[in-house]
């Protein structure tokens, strides 16, 4: 009897000194959409070739804040924050690109969040045209995550980064926590080192983040390979994959130019979990 009870004892006592589920289970816990621009596109038939040539279209441009048991991560930064004190928004040299205005700034939204552009501690882009890479150098402390043929493309649209700036330069998927919750997936094609994200929210399941993969649904159904992208078979190719990624994951794929997808979900400081 004597030897059971100590048994039981020491039962106990391990279990007790066992962290529970909801404190060791590591992954992602929120993700909110930030508003990084709006914007009118000239003429979306140079994105969709062939499909609505010479029609106009509003724009979105989303970025996206992950909260982490293991910490923040920002995946692209939109348009630069100096375009919201623009009232007319920065007009674009070709009339058929977009016209892009910054009704909040980045800055602002992290704020409303309790998040300092410190408390970062991943920052991604998709790629580095000025729309999704605007306002990198307000993270100059955060890890970037990037592929390493768009860190060394020779001519790339937007700013650059910073020398200083601490990086991993890629060469495929990456698995950002390592728990398999984030993962950055090779999807070259617009530009040489385009990447999109799988996201695997708990309650929400898992979401895709297209980055410039697809620019907006119509251009996704036809799959429409845009005029200036940098490589038109590797643009279909990522294409497939994510299609692959969506059936596999019984993932969303959250488009991140398209205005009527983003009317219908809930904006920061509302969050999915």
């Amino acid at each position: 009897m004597k030897s059971v009870t100590i048994a039981a004892a020491a039962f106990c006592a391990v279990i007790s000194t066992q962290p529970s589920s909801a404190q060791s289970k590591p992954g992602v816990e929120r993700l909110y959409i930030l508003n990084c621009g709006e914007g009118v596109a000239g003429d979306i038939g140079r994105w969709s070739p062939g499909v609505n040539e010479g029609k106009s279209m509003d724009f979105v441009d989303n970025c996206y804040l992950i909260k982490h048991a293991q910490g923040w991560m920002l995946w692209d930064t939109g348009v630069a924050d100096a375009i919201a004190d623009m009232p007319d928004g920065v007009k674009p040299s070709d009339p058929r690109a977009t016209l892009w205005k910054r009704p909040k700034k980045l800055a602002s939204q992290l704020e409303q969040i309790g998040v300092k552009p410190v408390d970062i501690k991943f920052l991604a882009v998709s790629h580095t045209h000025p729309d999704h890479s605007g306002n990198v150098t307000m993270f100059q402390q955060s890890m970037l995550l990037v592929q390493k043929a768009e860190y060394d493309w020779p001519q790339p649209v937007g700013p650059r980064f910073k020398p200083e700036h601490p990086v991993n330069k890629l060469e495929g998927d990456h698995d950002v926590f390592g728990d398999g919750s984030v993962i950055i997936l090779s999807t070259p094609g617009h530009t040489p080192g385009h990447q999109s994200l799988l996201v695997k929210l708990p309650k929400t399941g898992a979401v895709v983040l297209s980055g410039d993969a697809v620019h907006f649904e119509s251009n996704w159904e036809n799959r429409g390979v845009p005029v200036n992208n940098s490589n038109q078979e590797q643009s279909k190719a990522s294409m497939q994959r994510l299609a692959d990624v969506l059936a596999k994951e019984k993932a969303q794929l959250w488009i991140n130019h398209d205005k009527a997808q983003r009317d219908s979900l809930k904006m920061a400081p509302a969050f999915y979990d």
